[in-house]
């Protein structure tokens, strides 16, 4: 057995790697229908949920950052920015659902697949974060860190087990 198993055992590995695929799954979905959403509404309705959202909060003397920011960037938002927002999130929300389908079936091309693409996705979040400084980044990049270890310690798992080996 490697260090890691030892230390957390076989079953508890592939229980977390279930938990994490669920989540992901979870977020994908999600992403699409954000995606969709995106893409369906005008951003007259954007500027105009932000207003709603924020009237209240900001009217009642709070000097929220956050939601002054968000209502100042939706009323600048173009079309193409909405489209490009709404693609994106529909593709990687597409593409992530894809993969945990088939790594849930236990297709064993999509373990390196997944890691590969989970890392491109990492690579493309870090750029984003270059110019955001976004803690929200980090922290999904943390996660996707954590799900890539999964994926791999699921595949040596499974490989061993093919191959006769019980390490």
């Amino acid at each position: 057995m490697t260090g890691i198993n030892k230390l957390f055992g076989k079953k508890k590995v592939h229980v977390a790697f279930e938990i994490s695929l669920i989540l992901k799954g979870v977020f994908a979905l999600a992403e699409i229908a954000a995606g969709l959403f995106t893409y369906l509404v005008t951003p007259q309705f954007l500027l105009n949920l932000m207003q709603f959202i924020t009237r209240s909060i900001l009217t009642e003397g709070a000097n929220d950052f956050v939601l002054g920011h968000l209502l100042h960037t939706t009323q600048y938002i173009s079309l193409s920015s909405q489209h490009f927002a709404a693609f994106y999130m529909l593709s990687h929300g597409i593409i992530k659902l894809w993969l945990i389908i088939g790594l849930w079936r236990g297709k064993h091309g999509y373990y390196p697949a997944s890691i590969g693409v989970f890392f491109l996705f990492i690579l493309y979040q870090m750029y984003r974060y270059s110019f955001t400084h976004s803690m929200l980044l980090l922290l999904i990049t943390m996660v996707d860190l954590i799900v890539i270890w999964l994926i791999w310690m699921e595949y040596r798992n499974l490989h061993s087990i093919e191959h006769g080996k019980h390490a």
